[in-house]
C-alpha cells in the first residue's frame, strides 16, 4: 500500500459568516470531524473550514489520490486491516501540517486506538452524531461503501453504530447532524466551539 503525501484542499464559495477570533478563544489546533458514514462530515467540514478561513481536507480523498484508486478497490485488493494501517499513516501526515485545518475522517478511522491518540495530540475532535434512520437514508444514495456491501445495509449500519458510538463519544465535542441543512449543522459546530471556549458545558 503506498504511503501518502497528497493533501486535498477545497475552498468553495459559501455563505457562513466568519467568526470573530474572540468568539472562539483557545482554538489553536486543527479540528477533526468523526462519525459514521452518512453523518455529513465532508459537507459540514467544507462549510466549517470556509467559516473559519481554514483549509479543508478529507482523509479518504487523500488516500484515494495517493493510491490512484477508490476506497472500495483498496478494501477489495488488500482488505480492511491493511487499509486501516495506510489510513493511520495518512492521518498522521495530514495532522502534521503546521497550518490549522478541518479534517474529515472516514467512519472507521477514529475507532483505531492509534488514530484516536493522534487526534488527541494534534486536534480537537467533534463527533457528528446522526441516528440510524438518517444514516440509512443518506448512505442509500451511494453504492461505493465497502463495509455495506456484505449484507443488508441497514443491519450492517446498526451493528457498526452500536459498536462505534461509545468510541465516537470520546470525542471532545458532540454535535447533532441528523436534522437541518449543512449550513445549520456547521453553525451548531461553531456554537459548540464557542461554548467550549467560554467554559460552558
Amino acid at each position: 500500500m503506498p504511503t501518502v503525501a497528497a493533501l486535498v484542499s477545497i475552498t468553495p464559495s459559501l455563505d457562513l459568516p466568519t467568526p470573530n477570533p474572540g468568539q472562539l478563544p483557545g482554538l489553536d489546533r486543527s479540528i477533526v470531524l468523526v462519525g459514521m458514514m452518512g453523518a455529513g462530515k465532508t459537507a459540514v467540514g467544507r462549510r466549517l473550514a470556509k467559516a473559519l478561513g481554514w483549509r479543508f481536507q478529507d482523509a479518504d480523498w487523500a488516500i484515494e489520490k495517493a493510491a490512484g484508486t477508490t476506497i472500495a478497490n483498496i478494501f477489495a485488493e488488500v482488505g480492511e486491516a491493511a487499509f486501516r494501517q495506510s489510513e493511520r499513516q495518512v492521518i498522521a501526515r495530514l495532522l502534521a501540517e503546521p497550518e490549522r485545518q478541518v479534517l474529515a475522517l472516514g467512519g472507521g478511522a477514529f475507532i483505531d486506538p492509534a488514530t484516536r491518540a493522534l487526534c488527541r495530540a494534534h486536534a480537537l475532535s467533534i463527533w457528528l452524531d446522526a441516528g440510524l434512520d438518517v444514516l440509512a437514508r443518506r448512505t442509500s444514495r451511494r453504492q461505493d461503501r465497502p463495509l455495506l456491501s456484505g449484507g443488508e445495509p441497514r443491519e450492517v449500519l446498526a451493528e457498526l453504530l452500536a459498536k462505534r458510538a461509545p468510541i465516537y463519544a470520546e470525542a471532545d465535542l458532540v454535535v447533532d447532524s441528523a436534522s437541518g441543512t449543512t449550513g445549520e449543522v456547521a453553525e451548531r459546530v461553531l456554537a459548540a466551539l464557542a461554548s467550549r471556549g467560554n467554559g460552558s458545558p
